[in-house]
């Protein structure tokens, strides 16, 4: 099927405005970032994907010169570039990943999102920032009717995810490379996100995000 990069026209409501004012210190950054970047998206991401997605990623919020710029979840930064060819390489992504969100790649039975819908100051989001966006992350999950797999690319998303779905964190600790089976069918698997701060560091290795991205693949494949 075609792949929106938004969500439709009955979801609007579960989306932020262009000039969410939910976060102050994110209101007013962006703000600052528009008058900076007067070209770039500047205003909360959109999720990127398809609505009969089995398997959502969630990131944790967009890169000043990735989705902030661009306007689409993880384009235009290292993240991204790793991502979206992970996802590629088993079968949730197909076309060319340019950087762009013109570029034509297409997700298949995939769908990207973010914990955090704009963007924080040096890329972190504090508390109460994840808990303003979290009726977005909750209205997100409960949209997608095929979902079976949620990949948290971090413990901010991870939390995030839990807490959206009413979850304990206690009863599901962050681990790279765990699963959890959660009480309505649906498996939260966990990545270290896919930095470039992370892998320049040698936490999370090209290898090591690809096994986790086969292992949700097997998932999926599974029919029992």
């Amino acid at each position: 099927m075609a792949i929106a990069a938004g969500l439709s026209s009955g979801r609007a409501r579960h989306f932020p405005g262009h000039d969410c004012p939910r976060c102050p210190r994110l209101a007013a950054f962006r703000k600052e970032n528009r008058r900076l970047w007067p070209d770039w998206h500047n205003a909360p991401v959109d999720s990127f994907g398809d609505l009969q997605a089995q398997l959502l990623v969630v990131g944790l919020a967009p890169g000043l010169r990735g989705a902030n710029r661009t306007g689409r979840p993880f384009t235009g930064d290292y993240a991204g570039d790793l991502l979206y060819a992970t996802l590629a390489s088993h079968g949730f992504a197909s076309g060319t990943y340019d950087a762009r969100p013109d570029d034509g790649l297409v997700l298949t039975g995939a769908r990207i999102t973010n914990a955090v819908r704009c963007l924080p100051p040096e890329n972190r989001p504090v508390g109460a920032e994840v808990t303003a966006c979290r009726p977005f992350l909750a209205a997100e999950l409960a949209a997608l009717p095929r979902l079976r797999a949620v990949l948290a690319l971090g413990t901010v998303a991870h939390g995030a995810v839990l807490a959206a779905l009413g979850l304990r964190k206690s009863a599901y600790p962050f681990a790279h490379g765990a699963h959890h089976d959660l009480p309505d069918g649906r498996r939260l698997f966990d990545s270290y996100h896919c930095s470039r701060y992370n892998t320049n560091t040698g936490r999370l290795t090209e290898a090591m995000f690809h096994a986790v991205a086969a292992e949700i693949r097997r998932h999926l494949d599974y029919r029992g």
